[in-house]
């Protein structure tokens, strides 16, 4: 039979076409229909079709070769890639219980390729290998749109000798091999006879398996019907070979070299066979139903364990995720505890499976090991002076605050080593706990990580869940240290007045008093993690509105640092370097295109916000800024942009924000007698003022107490009017001493705002002031205001909230404030300059000093008692 020595090149990307072969190529475009109307064009008139099936190399082989190759190529008037420079593996393995497609023509084996285009870029031909295989047509079916199916049979071995362009084609002029000589067929007699042997010992292995009737019985015609280099040829593209494997039986003439190549390879998959066979038998009775899915992965495990190439684990990825994790386990460099768990959890996460609930639990474990910093910290900076600098350009004010963190830094910078000290911020909303404690941390240096406390009812979400429950999870704190990757950060336990206490769950405050004390945190021993992590360096900062709801333990354990309220002063300091230029840049306005002046914003701080904090003041300077956009946005949409004024005046405040919300009520009541003044203080750090009011009416003598009141201030009301009865004379509201005032009156007083509940015990002297005052008929001054505890014996005692309670005062408009003698230390040490220039401050001793203080008869004229003093 005569073949062409010019024909129509397919390439094959990673396939090897060889002799007595059918393969399947899925074809594309207009070449391949061009190539399928040739063949019909050829059957109609009996004639094959003939065309040349080429190997491409790899991209990284092919480039090698071509540099390797000018020489040869300049030869043969094309460059053409040598053999030996391939070594990518083919992806075309027949695993030992694959199934392969019959050929009806029992001297073939079909095997399916990827589709291919089959036309070649131009720079691509430097990939075509020197060897190709002259295939005939078989069969050509069309298998979707613009699709074509083409079935190929190796014909004969040629080498390519040149590659040209014909009409979009590539045509290769190529050279036919000659067969062996018999002289080489007689030379090899004894490799023939071993090969065809070891032929049938590979297929009775496959009958052992089970594999189909359909490839063993086809296998078996062809051991008995074809020459043994045929079958070579054949068995060669059956078992699992390499691609390189497969491109040196192609280009290989010598019968000797290619036998003992084949039988080389045929040992080899026979000997997986019966590995396989081995494997099937050990682990069959061990998988249940459920499992079987998995029988693949625990084949190819005892496999590599078999060659010994097994690191230990089972199944594929997971495989390379195991190793990753040991890895990652052995660079953490784990304590020595720490060590020990996880290598025994490693060696028991060997024995289970993939699928197991179990087995998810161990890696989750082993991974929470890995992730933790046991010995990786970040580095902290030492340098006070720009801490200081960060302190002072983040907050006004809080100097005490300041002063600690440099106090912390100094002493690290002297000794090399402190512990980090455990902090407590108390103080009203919205005075800058939270932030202070971003502030910190960028002055240190430190990772920043926030753990809100608030509503935490559950002992575990401190500590972690023991790892038998479903769904168990680490503690907040050692999520924390996860996440955050070092082992010296700053944490922030944000509301930690707001825990739940001693619920069924457990008390999370409780499990807090190991975290937070610097003699037991160096172990502590999460739940989850069931070893101890050392918290040492971890710098703790708690905030809270109120230690009243902080148990005695967990205060006892951090370093209290009071933040009291703003001054208006303050307030407008923060106003103008920090909340409007925020709120200017958030609502997309250059700094030139609003401005306040500075009795703007008083008036703003003022009549619009009365609070501690600047939160409100910051959404109320929000809204302005939000009516000057719409401003600017109109103007500029009717093109008058130059008309925008950016100023912001008094009227304007009102015609954006409304009629103002507070006023200084106490400068615009009258002075009414019975009617006086106090200083009150909230719990979360709020001080204000409060009116007291009283009233007589005919009666026999009863006290009637409304607004509210708790037991404390009840106490001190009855204390009050029993002081001013046993000392009416005195006080010359009484004709004689045994004159009862009340014997004909029955008295009444009311604290305002009665839906606000009110206790405590420096509303003393404000109540006697106030029964003074109704029975005498004269008045205390709207601007004068007090605070303090009375005894019987009219002793004016100390009280707490001094700060908060002058403040409050001060935005409210008073301008002389009574209080206490034995806090006047308070006032001078915690009260700020502008406060106290601003305030007239007596500080009483005595019930008297109060009186004197307080009562007036007209502007000019105060209360004459002290030369009733005597009485006393």
């Amino acid at each position: 039979m005569s073949l062409p020595d010019s024909l129509v090149t397919i390439p094959l990307e990673g396939k090897v076409l060889l002799p007595s072969v059918v393969l399947k190529l899925t074809m594309r475009g207009r070449d391949a229909s061009a190539l399928s109307r040739k063949f019909f064009k050829q059957s109609e008139q009996r004639k094959p079709t003939y065309v040349v099936c080429v190997p491409m190399l790899p991209f990284a082989a092919a480039a090698t070769a071509a540099g390797d190759d000018d020489k040869d190529a300049a030869a043969h008037g094309n460059k053409l890639v040598d053999h030996h420079t391939a070594a990518s593996p083919t992806s075309d393995i027949v695993r030992s219980n694959s199934t392969n497609n019959a050929s009806s023509n029992v001297s073939a084996i079909t095997t399916a390729t990827p589709d291919h285009q089959w036309l070649t870029l131009p720079h691509e031909k430097e990939r075509f290998f020197d060897h190709g295989c002259v295939a005939r047509v078989l069969r050509v079916q069309r298998s979707g749109l613009g699709a074509f199916s083409v079935f190929v049979e190796g014909i004969s071995r040629c080498k390519i000798d040149r590659l040209s362009q014909q009409a979009e084609m590539i045509v290769a002029k190529v050279t036919y091999l000659d067969a062996p000589a018999k002289a080489q067929m007689d030379a090899a007699k004894d490799d023939l006879i071993a090969f065809k042997a070891l032929a049938k010992e590979f297929l009775g292995k496959m009958k052992e398996l089970q594999l189909p009737d359909a490839l063993t019985t086809q296998l078996a015609k062809l051991i008995d019907n074809v020459s043994p280099l045929t079958l070579a040829d054949l068995m060669v593209s059956v078992i699992e070979t390499t691609f390189d494997e497969k491109l040196f039986m192609l280009s290989t003439t010598a019968v000797k070299e290619r036998l003992t190549k084949a039988t080389e390879w045929m040992t080899r998959q026979l000997h997986v066979l019966k590995i396989s066979e081995q494997i099937h038998s050990s682990i069959e009775g061990k998988l249940s139903k459920k499992q079987r899915e998995f029988y693949l992965r625990q084949q190819l495990d005892a496999i590599k364990k078999e060659l010994g190439e097994s690191d230990g684990f089972s199944g594929g990825k997971d495989d390379d995720e195991m190793a990753q994790l040991a890895r990652r386990l052995d660079d953490a460099n784990l304590p020595k505890e720490a060590a020990t768990v996880a290598q025994r959890e490693l060696k028991r996460i060997k024995k289970l499976q993939p699928s197991s609930s179990e087995w998810s639990v161990a890696r989750n474990y082993l991974e929470l090991i890995a992730d933790l910093p046991w010995t990786k910290r970040s580095d902290e900076t030492l340098d006070i002076a720009r801490a200081k600098e960060q302190l002072e350009g983040d907050h006004f004010g809080l100097d005490h605050v300041k002063k600690r963190i440099i106090e912390y830094l100094s002493v690290v910078k002297i000794k090399g080593d402190l512990k980090a000290p455990i902090i407590c911020f108390v103080g009203p909303p919205g005075v800058g706990k939270t932030s202070l404690g971003k502030s910190i941390a960028t002055a240190l240096s430190r990772d920043f990580h926030r753990i809100s406390l608030g509503g935490v009812r559950d002992e575990a979400d401190m500590r972690g869940h023991r790892r038998t429950y479903v769904g168990a999870m680490p503690g907040l704190i050692i999520q924390g240290l996860r996440k955050v990757g070092v082992n010296n950060p700053l944490f922030l336990l944000d509301e930690i007045d707001k825990l739940v206490h001693s619920t069924h769950y457990g008390d999370p405050a409780a499990a807090l008093l190991e975290v937070l004390d610097p003699e037991q945190n160096n172990s502590f021993a999460d739940h989850y993690l069931n070893l101890p992590f050392d918290l040492s360096n971890v710098l703790f900062i708690a905030t809270a509105n109120s230690i009243d709801t902080i148990p005695e333990p967990l205060l006892d354990r951090m370093e209290v640092i009071e933040l009291d309220g703003y001054t208006f002063e303050e307030k407008l300091h923060i106003a103008k370097a920090h909340l409007l230029p925020k709120q200017t840049l958030a609502h997309g306005l250059e700094k030139h295109h609003v401005q306040i002046d500075d009795a703007v914003l008083l008036k703003i701080a003022e009549n619009y916000t009365r609070e501690s904090g600047v939160r409100s003041l910051e959404r109320t300077i929000a809204s302005v800024v939000r009516a000057k956009c719409v401003s600017l946005a109109d103007l500029r949409e009717h093109g008058r942009e130059q008309d925008y004024n950016p100023k912001v005046d008094l009227a304007d405040v009102e015609q954006i924000l409304g009629i103002a919300k507070f006023e200084k009520e106490v400068a615009e009541r009258e002075p009414i007698p019975g009617v006086v003044t106090g200083l009150a203080y909230s719990g979360s750090g709020n001080g204000g003022i409060l009116f007291i009011e009283s009233s007589k009416m005919p009666g026999n003598g009863e006290l009637q107490l409304t607004g509210s009141l708790g037991d404390v201030i009840k106490e001190s009301a009855q204390i009050a009017l029993t002081w001013v009865k046993s000392h009416a004379y005195a006080l010359k509201i009484a004709n004689s001493r045994e004159h009862n005032i009340v014997d004909k009156y029955d008295v009444h007083v009311h604290f305002p705002s009665g839906a606000v509940p009110k206790d405590g015990p420096s509303a003393g002297v404000t109540l006697v002031t106030s029964l003074v005052s109704l029975f005498s008929g004269y008045y205390v001054p709207t601007t004068t205001a007090m605070t303090g505890e009375v005894s019987l014996r009219g002793q004016v005692l100390p009280v707490g909230g001094i700060k908060e309670k002058v403040i409050s005062a001060h935005r409210a408009g008073i301008r002389k404030i009574i209080l206490p003698y034995r806090n006047r230390k308070n006032v001078l040490q915690d009260v700020p300059d502008r406060v106290q220039q601003d305030i007239e401050f007596v500080y009483a001793k005595t019930i008297w000093d109060v009186l004197e203080a307080a009562l007036v008869i007209s502007e000019n004229e105060k209360w004459p008692i002290r030369a009733f003093e005597s009485h006393l």
